[in-house]
Protein backbone atom coordinates (compact mmCIF):
# COMPACT_ATOMS: atom_id res chain seq x y z
CA UNK A 1 0.00 0.00 0.00
CA UNK A 2 1.43 3.52 -0.81
CA UNK A 3 0.92 6.39 2.13
CA UNK A 4 1.58 9.71 2.37
CA UNK A 5 2.10 11.50 5.20
CA UNK A 6 4.26 13.65 7.55
CA UNK A 7 6.79 12.75 9.69
CA UNK A 8 8.89 15.80 11.57
CA UNK A 9 7.39 18.38 9.43
CA UNK A 10 8.46 16.17 6.43
CA UNK A 11 6.08 15.50 3.43
CA UNK A 12 6.93 11.24 3.00
CA UNK A 13 5.47 8.98 0.64
CA UNK A 14 6.11 5.62 0.57
CA UNK A 15 4.91 1.93 -0.16
CA UNK A 16 4.52 -0.41 3.02
CA UNK A 17 3.40 -3.69 3.64
CA UNK A 18 -0.39 -3.59 5.21
CA UNK A 19 0.60 -5.17 8.48
CA UNK A 20 4.00 -3.07 9.27
CA UNK A 21 3.50 -1.07 12.18
CA UNK A 22 4.40 2.58 12.38
CA UNK A 23 6.99 1.83 14.70
CA UNK A 24 8.70 -0.37 12.32
CA UNK A 25 8.27 2.27 9.69
CA UNK A 26 9.78 4.90 11.76
CA UNK A 27 12.83 2.68 12.68
CA UNK A 28 13.45 0.57 9.78
CA UNK A 29 12.43 3.08 6.90
CA UNK A 30 13.23 6.18 7.88
CA UNK A 31 15.46 5.27 10.43
CA UNK A 32 14.32 7.35 13.19
CA UNK A 33 15.74 4.77 15.46
CA UNK A 34 15.09 7.20 18.94
CA UNK A 35 11.42 5.49 18.63
CA UNK A 36 12.36 2.50 20.75
CA UNK A 37 10.11 -1.02 20.85
CA UNK A 38 10.19 -2.53 24.09
CA UNK A 39 7.28 -4.91 24.81
CA UNK A 40 5.80 -4.66 20.75
CA UNK A 41 2.60 -4.82 22.98
CA UNK A 42 1.86 -1.27 23.51
CA UNK A 43 2.59 -1.90 27.86
CA UNK A 44 5.75 -0.40 28.01
CA UNK A 45 5.41 3.23 26.31
CA UNK A 46 9.37 3.16 24.67
CA UNK A 47 7.75 3.50 20.95
CA UNK A 48 5.42 6.72 21.87
CA UNK A 49 5.04 8.99 19.28
CA UNK A 50 2.62 12.06 18.32
CA UNK A 51 -0.19 11.18 15.71
CA UNK A 52 -1.84 14.45 15.22
CA UNK A 53 -0.79 16.22 18.24
CA UNK A 54 -2.15 12.89 20.59
CA UNK A 55 0.63 10.18 21.65
CA UNK A 56 -0.08 6.83 20.13
CA UNK A 57 1.70 3.72 20.85
CA UNK A 58 3.69 3.29 17.44
CA UNK A 59 3.85 -0.28 18.26
CA UNK A 60 0.02 -0.99 17.96
CA UNK A 61 -0.30 1.47 14.93
CA UNK A 62 -0.24 -0.26 11.80
CA UNK A 63 1.73 2.67 9.15
CA UNK A 64 -0.99 2.27 6.69
CA UNK A 65 -3.30 3.93 10.08
CA UNK A 66 -1.14 7.27 9.66
CA UNK A 67 -1.69 7.86 6.41
CA UNK A 68 -2.87 11.35 5.89
CA UNK A 69 -1.34 11.99 9.22
CA UNK A 70 1.10 14.16 10.74
CA UNK A 71 3.55 11.74 13.02
CA UNK A 72 6.34 13.40 15.40
CA UNK A 73 8.63 11.46 16.74
CA UNK A 74 11.54 11.98 19.63
CA UNK A 75 13.95 13.27 16.64
CA UNK A 76 11.15 15.85 16.15
CA UNK A 77 10.87 17.33 18.88
CA UNK A 78 13.38 19.99 18.89
CA UNK A 79 14.07 20.95 22.82
CA UNK A 80 14.06 17.46 23.23
CA UNK A 81 17.35 17.44 21.13
CA UNK A 82 19.48 19.66 23.21
CA UNK A 83 20.32 17.58 26.54
CA UNK A 84 23.18 21.19 27.53
CA UNK A 85 19.39 23.27 27.86
CA UNK A 86 18.18 23.28 30.90
CA UNK A 87 15.30 25.14 29.73
CA UNK A 88 14.26 21.92 27.21
CA UNK A 89 12.91 18.65 28.06
CA UNK A 90 15.56 16.49 27.99
CA UNK A 91 17.78 19.02 29.95
CA UNK A 92 15.36 19.08 32.83
CA UNK A 93 15.44 15.24 32.41
CA UNK A 94 19.33 15.58 32.96
CA UNK A 95 18.89 18.48 35.84
CA UNK A 96 16.59 15.50 37.70
CA UNK A 97 18.77 12.91 37.09
CA UNK A 98 15.69 11.29 35.43
CA UNK A 99 17.88 9.38 32.57
CA UNK A 100 19.42 5.99 33.48
CA UNK A 101 19.79 3.76 30.93
CA UNK A 102 17.74 5.92 28.97
CA UNK A 103 15.67 3.27 26.84
CA UNK A 104 12.10 4.48 28.30
CA UNK A 105 13.25 8.54 27.50
CA UNK A 106 11.90 9.37 24.31
CA UNK A 107 8.46 7.86 25.31
CA UNK A 108 8.75 10.36 28.56
CA UNK A 109 10.30 12.79 26.07
CA UNK A 110 7.20 12.26 23.71
CA UNK A 111 4.10 12.49 26.62
CA UNK A 112 5.72 15.46 27.97
CA UNK A 113 6.02 17.10 25.07
CA UNK A 114 2.03 16.61 24.21
CA UNK A 115 1.55 17.61 27.73
CA UNK A 116 3.26 20.90 27.42
CA UNK A 117 1.38 21.36 24.37
CA UNK A 118 -1.67 21.16 26.07
CA UNK A 119 -0.65 23.62 28.84
CA UNK A 120 0.15 25.86 25.84
CA UNK A 121 -3.99 25.28 24.79
CA UNK A 122 -4.74 25.98 28.41
CA UNK A 123 -4.62 22.87 30.31
CA UNK A 124 -3.22 23.41 33.75
CA UNK A 125 -2.81 19.84 34.74
CA UNK A 126 -2.53 19.13 38.57
CA UNK A 127 0.40 16.74 39.56
CA UNK A 128 -1.80 13.50 40.19
CA UNK A 129 -2.90 14.31 36.63
CA UNK A 130 0.88 14.21 35.81
CA UNK A 131 1.77 10.97 37.45
CA UNK A 132 -1.68 8.88 35.79
CA UNK A 133 -0.54 10.45 32.05
CA UNK A 134 3.14 9.48 32.44
CA UNK A 135 2.26 6.10 34.09
CA UNK A 136 1.61 4.60 30.71
CA UNK A 137 5.45 4.85 30.24
CA UNK A 138 6.88 1.85 32.03
CA UNK A 139 11.09 2.90 34.04
CA UNK A 140 12.53 -0.09 35.19
CA UNK A 141 15.59 2.40 36.51
CA UNK A 142 14.45 5.73 37.86
CA UNK A 143 11.74 5.47 40.43
CA UNK A 144 9.55 7.53 38.61
CA UNK A 145 10.51 10.27 41.32
CA UNK A 146 12.79 12.29 38.80
CA UNK A 147 10.60 12.17 36.11
CA UNK A 148 7.70 12.97 37.93
CA UNK A 149 9.51 16.49 39.36
CA UNK A 150 10.97 17.15 36.22
CA UNK A 151 7.44 17.00 34.67
CA UNK A 152 5.88 18.86 37.50
CA UNK A 153 8.69 21.94 36.90
CA UNK A 154 8.37 21.61 33.29
CA UNK A 155 4.38 22.36 33.36
CA UNK A 156 4.92 24.78 35.81
CA UNK A 157 7.32 26.54 33.64
CA UNK A 158 5.20 26.29 30.96
CA UNK A 159 2.12 28.15 33.18
CA UNK A 160 3.96 30.77 34.36
CA UNK A 161 5.21 31.26 30.53
CA UNK A 162 1.60 31.13 29.30
CA UNK A 163 0.04 33.48 31.82
CA UNK A 164 2.70 36.15 30.40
Amino acid sequence: MTITLRVNGRPVTASVPARMTLADFVRDRLRLTGTHLGCGQGLCGCCNVLLDERSVRACLLLAVQADGKDVVTVEGISAATDFDDHSSIAGCLVRHHALQCGFCTPGFVVLLAELLAEVDRGARPAPAELRTRLAGCLCRCTGYAPILAAAEELVAAKIVECSR
